[in-house]
């Protein structure tokens, strides 16, 4: 029995999210290439800055638009939070295999979907709770405490993505009530503000070519998340989520080839299980949830 081609569209959207996971692990080539030559803060700081000139034509509609003081409050909410979670990325990007980066940080939706059933009184059913399960037995054969000592830059990121996907749920409650555009924007601008005094108290000389790689990793992450956006357009989470996979391929070939680490097994292996529990999972709650024309946000944490 012959298979049928893939449908054009099915196709055009597995290849957005194959472009999707290059551009988010050349996110994180760029910082490990800068390592630690600028301190954390004023790197995070620069990369943002960059994306506020890409916002500024939104700043007079924001401003006008007289928000009550309750969305005024979840701005900051999440600004805190992601100014908290992007200091503790940079900080752990310059220390951690690029691999293993990208394996914890897979841990983001399940987070966002035990945390957010916590705060939002949804049930944790079987289901969840399973995927809960393989996911975490996914971080454990990733990290294997007790048989390694955990670095700073390990713990650093583990509390990334804890505060991720924090920040992730508190623009799930955005979402219901304000455009995307406008969501991004502000959390945008908040963190680049947030950012700024803790940069300027460690702020040290930077040369132009350090700047461009910093506005590259920006470029990087905007082209990650259209790819993205555009692959959840065309084609089913079906076929678009288990294809996240590759980034961890792309990010140990990137490790290996870039920065000479070492391809470890342990962490293809348990990021296998955790983006295998992901995706049951989306594939789910598409099923149980989606309304006709009802699209599923991207997970993962916005650099």
């Amino acid at each position: 029995m012959t298979r049928k081609p893939l449908p054009a569209g099915v196709l055009a959207g597995i290849l957005w999210m194959v472009v999707s996971t290059l551009a988010m692990v050349g996110v994180n080539g760029v910082v490990k290439h800068l390592g630690t030559q600028i301190p954390a803060a004023q790197s995070a700081f620069i990369r943002f800055l960059v994306g506020v000139v890409f916002f500024l034509p939104m700043v007079p509609p924001v401003l006008r638009a007289r928000y009550p003081a309750r969305i005024w409050g979840l701005f900051g909410l999440r600004g805190v939070g992601h100014v908290i979670a992007v200091l503790l990325w940079f900080y752990a990007m310059a220390r951690v295999p690029v691999a293993e980066m990208s394996a914890i940080g897979f841990i983001n939706p399940v987070l966002v979907l035990v945390i957010g059933g916590l705060l939002l009184g949804e049930r944790l059913g079987p289901r969840r709770f399973a995927v809960a399960l393989v996911a975490f037995l996914g971080a454990m054969v990733v990290l294997r405490p007790g048989l390694r000592e955990l670095s700073p830059g390990h713990w650093a990121q583990i509390g990334a993505t804890c505060m991720f996907a924090v920040t992730y749920i508190v623009a799930k409650r955005l979402s219901a009530e304000l455009p995307a555009g406008v969501i991004v924007a502000t959390l945008t601008f908040t963190v680049t503000l947030g950012l700024f005094p803790l940069a300027l108290a460690v702020w040290q000389p930077v040369t132009a070519v350090q700047v461009l790689w910093l506005a590259g990793a920006a470029g990087f992450a905007t082209l990650g998340h259209y790819a993205m956006t555009r692959a959840f357009a065309l084609a089913p989470l079906a076929a678009t989520q288990p294809v996240g996979f590759l980034q961890i391929i792309w990010a140990s070939l990137l490790g290996a080839i870039a920065f000479h680490e070492a391809v470890d097994p342990w962490v293809l292996a348990g990021g296998a299980l955790i983006v295998g529990a992901v995706s049951v999972n989306t594939l789910a709650e598409a099923r149980l949830a989606a309304r006709p024309g009802t699209q599923m946000d991207p997970p993962g944490p916005e650099l």
